[in-house]
């Protein structure tokens, strides 16, 4: 079994379209992703997450969804669980977009807007009025790795976001860029970690490169 954690912020289903929106997100990356892996996948709250938890019900893989909530928001005391899991990885661990940014930032590394001199947020719309990354976007690979195999250099990946990592987190590499943000896919140099700034997970029939990076990916198990 895999899991898929999603580390949107409770203050979301006070909005209940939003929320309701999300939800049907979650259950189709659900079936998503078991198509790919072949494998049943369970979807986590990230305040549910911890390492003795995903031990217990013998999670072989984990994967992080993004997030319409921005870092700041999150308490010290929600994530412990997923601090945890960050700095005692034992297993095949893959953050999206909010995901890639939360672990990162849970590892020492500096999370911020693309524009910091900007104003708007996700809960107003005004992101969308910030320099941001929205829709299938070129992205480069830099450099090759397995979770990039068979694939062309030039990839179409789907993002979302105008947060983006400001630095590498100590121990990772970058493999790919895009006009935008630069840090588009880090990887650990010795662990099974691995995060997107674009959402692998979001692929269609004519941009199918996410979705033969997470093939890529499963095959670690």
């Amino acid at each position: 079994m895999i899991a898929y954690i999603d580390i949107e912020h409770i203050s979301l289903s006070r909005d209940n379209e939003r929320w309701q929106a999300r939800l049907g997100r979650v259950l189709k990356v659900k079936y998503r992703l078991e198509a790919i892996s072949g494998l049943p996948c369970l979807i986590m709250r990230y305040e549910q997450v911890s390492p003795a938890r995903l031990d217990e019900l013998g999670i072989r893989a984990v994967l992080i969804s993004g997030s319409a909530t921005e870092l700041p928001h999150y308490g010290q005391d929600e994530l412990a669980g997923m601090t945890a899991m960050f700095h005692q990885v034992s297993r095949p661990t893959f953050g999206f977009c909010g995901g890639q940014q939360m672990m990162a930032h849970l590892l020492g590394a500096r999370v911020a807007p693309i524009n910091e001199t900007e104003s708007g947020t996700m809960a107003t719309g005004g992101w969308q009025e910030r320099t941001h990354e929205l829709g299938f976007t070129a992205v480069k690979a830099t450099g090759p790795h397995h979770l990039l195999s068979d694939l062309s250099p030039d990839l179409q990946m789907f993002e979302a976001h105008y947060w983006e990592l400001k630095e590498i987190p100590a121990g990772f590499h970058n493999y790919a860029s895009s006009a935008v943000s630069p840090i588009q896919f880090i990887a650990h140099e010795t662990l099974p970690l691995f995060g997107t700034q674009f959402h692998p997970e979001a692929f269609d029939e004519a941009h199918p490169d996410g979705q033969k990076m997470l093939a890529n990916f499963f095959q670690l198990l």
